[in-house]
């Protein structure tokens, strides 16, 4: 009598079962996570099957709960139904089904019954509550499974490859895994702390200089995201040492290992940033710009050039120049969600410095074409066509939040408060172009700050 039903469709150019394949590969759940609600995969099974379980710890107010979900009524190419056995839900069953219509052509129908707890209080407090988040989650989930399909039906099927990754764990890292293991790929990959869960999982100690590659086994590509976060913390005299060293060492560490191989990988992709670049109130930079001046270009100067090893052993280097990272799981949009949230956000400094910004879904997208286009090489800007200022940025991020944004942070407050880190992140005016990308015909999946920000957050 209390059950509620949400559903919801999704249409895509591709054959059933490869919309069916596309859910059943490891990655999947983490990539249709949203990045706004935070949800930890504690333990997945190998495959989906009857019986098989997944236990998840999800954010509930300022509560974690754990949630278990058993796989029930599995049809192989069809459909599969996960329902909960434990959980913030009196009962939950997720139907997914994967309707051919005809050759080319499939639908997607979630179908989900559910109960609230506490019964009537539970309905008439949560039940437009939790409608709402689900339009919004399988909103967000629709739109990765129909970018994800559409981009792979458009391009010759991707090479299976063995892809090691460092920096799996970090912000970019850790979104960039699932989606290499849905399109297919084999990861392996290398931190400094030791995973026993985890088969795939190397360690390395870049300090100490010791890595070793034999239990990799054959590697076909690397993708190097590793290095200290720039926004850790206050620049100290040893904080920007922790950031300087752990580029230089840990990248010479890497790209020697890698050419020293009897068999090297075909391709390193080297994460740097557009940091690389001088400050300027009248330029817009390309890949052919020169190398600017400060502490955070000197940084990546060093951190590119410390792929050198590699690329003389014949490897395919390519150094990408990150922008502005946007998710809400991390980075500088997570920093500014709460003021702007709260209706006292606004624009840093004078506001007229412009912003290379770039959404998460395209950047590791953009690394994985890097993986397999031979036309990436050299150093590649990934950012946005695209570049707004920061007065824009705040008046987008408040329209698509609903909230007001004409409280500004002065530049002397920000000064004061990270000082130099300040002066070299949020105030410097750096506008970068993706030249290469546009050169080799890179289409963005959010090209505009408004759609990024509204797909990010979940605000229709």
């Amino acid at each position: 009598m209390d059950k509620e039903r949400f559903e919801k469709s999704l249409t895509v150019p591709v054959p059933a079962k490869a919309l069916h394949d596309w859910h059943m590969r490891p990655g999947a759940f983490a990539r249709l996570c949203p990045p706004w609600d935070p949800v930890e995969i504690v333990e997945a099974p190998t495959g989906i099957s009857n019986g098989a379980t997944t236990t998840l710890r999800v954010q509930i107010g300022p509560f974690r709960r754990s949630w278990i979900a058993e796989y029930r009524a599995c049809v192989p190419g069809q459909e599969f139904t996960d329902a909960q056995t434990t959980g913030p839900f009196k009962s939950w069953e997720h139907r997914h089904q994967f309707i051919p219509k005809g050759d080319q052509k499939s639908v997607l129908i979630d179908g989900i019954d559910y109960q609230l707890p506490l019964g009537f209080l539970g309905r008439m407090f949560g039940k437009r509550f939790v409608a709402k988040k689900l339009e919004a989650t399988f909103r967000y989930r629709h739109t990765v499974t129909a970018q994800d399909l559409t981009r792979a039906s458009g391009r010759p099927p991707d090479p299976r490859l063995n892809i090691l990754v460092t920096g799996a764990s970090g912000l970019v890292g850790s979104a960039l895994v699932p989606y290499l293991e849905n399109a297919g790929h084999k990861i392996i990959t290398l931190g400094r702390s030791p995973n026993p869960d985890d088969p795939r999982a190397l360690t390395w100690d870049p300090d100490a200089g010791t890595l070793n590659l034999a239990a990799a086994g054959p590697l076909d590509a690397v993708v190097h995201l590793a290095g200290e976060n720039i926004a850790a913390g206050r620049w100290t005299r040893k904080q920007k040492d922790r950031i300087f060293y752990s580029r230089k060492r840990g990248t010479r560490l890497l790209a020697d290992a890698l050419a020293r191989l009897e068999k090297p990988p075909k391709v390193l992709v080297s994460a740097s940033g557009v940091n690389y670049y001088e400050p300027s109130a009248y330029n817009i930079h390309t890949e052919g710009s020169p190398l600017g001046t400060g502490f955070l270009a000197d940084v990546c100067r060093v951190w590119e050039g410390e792929t050198r090893p590699a690329r003389e052993a014949g490897i395919r280097v390519v150094n990408t120049r990150l922008g502005v990272v946007l998710t809400p799981a991390g980075g500088a949009l997570s920093k500014m969600l709460l003021p702007f949230k709260l209706g006292i956000g606004g624009r840093m400094g004078d506001g007229r410095q412009r912003m290379s910004w770039i959404a998460l879904d395209d950047v590791i997208d953009v690394l994985h074409n890097a993986v397999i286009d031979p036309r990436f090489v050299g150093p590649v800007n990934v950012t946005s066509p695209n570049i707004v200022d920061n007065r824009e940025f705040a008046a987008t991020l408040g329209r698509v939040l609903r909230r007001p944004s004409l409280i500004p942070l002065p530049k002397q407050a920000l000064t004061l408060a990270f000082g130099e880190m300040a002066r070299e992140t949020v105030l410097p005016d750096l506008a970068v172009a993706p030249a290469k990308l546009k050169e080799c015909g890179y289409e963005f999946r959010f090209p505009e700050l408004e759609g990024a920000l509204r797909h990010l957050l979940g605000r229709a």
